[in-house]
């Protein structure tokens, strides 16, 4: 099995990198992720994932800028229902620490949001890769952060309830809120879901 394949960009594009080892010329199926951290490189490395296609019975090599990428690659494809199409355009819309703070805090609208990942997908794989997640950062401390992050968003959510806005559109604010600034307080959620409610 490959682990990685270092060489000179023979050709890139944004799902696919031929790399020439020795004359050789690999060619990887790629994330977005991965295509703009190689973009402008003449020489690159990437950490290599074989998945078979078990409807072709073809094999598939995909190709990551980062080990953080592949492994988080290798996670979503064990969850019942994901193939690797759907975990690289996962991989595409959302970067590894955009995910894995999705995971944790449990905020399924945004996994939902990627193009081909339904509700029940994204439920699951919050439910089957967020203690995996904990376990790979270090655990107690993590899980202390998502605890305080859920206390905040939660407080932040029930004020704005009682300021007589839905609970859905309060959601999409807050999901957004987070995005640009994931240690917002409670009163800098507050102030800013109020400009957009």
């Amino acid at each position: 099995m490959i682990d990685y394949i270092s060489g000179k960009v023979r050709e890139l594009s944004p799902t696919r990198v031929i790399l020439d080892n020795q004359g050789i010329g690999y060619c990887l199926e790629i994330s977005l992720q991965t295509y703009e951290a190689l973009q402008g490189k003449s020489e690159a490395t990437a950490y290599v994932q074989q998945q078979v296609n078990p409807r072709e019975g073809i094999t598939v090599d995909y190709g990551f800028a980062t080990k953080a990428e592949r492994d988080l690659f290798c996670k979503i494809t064990g969850v019942s229902g994901i193939g690797a199409a759907s975990a690289r355009m996962i991989l595409s819309s959302l970067s590894p620490a955009e995910l894995e703070e999705a995971i944790l805090s449990e905020n399924v609208n945004l996994i939902k949001s990627v193009k081909g990942i339904g509700l029940k997908s994204a439920q699951r794989l919050v439910l089957e890769l967020k203690d995996k997640i904990i376990k790979g950062a270090g655990g107690e401390a993590e899980t202390l952060f998502v605890a305080e992050k859920s206390a905040i968003v939660e407080e932040a959510t029930r004020a704005l309830q009682i300021l007589g806005f839905s609970k859905a559109n309060i959601d999409k604010a807050i999901q957004a809120i987070l995005k640009k600034n994931p240690g917002a307080k409670v009163e800098e959620i507050i102030k800013d879901a109020l400009k957009m409610l």
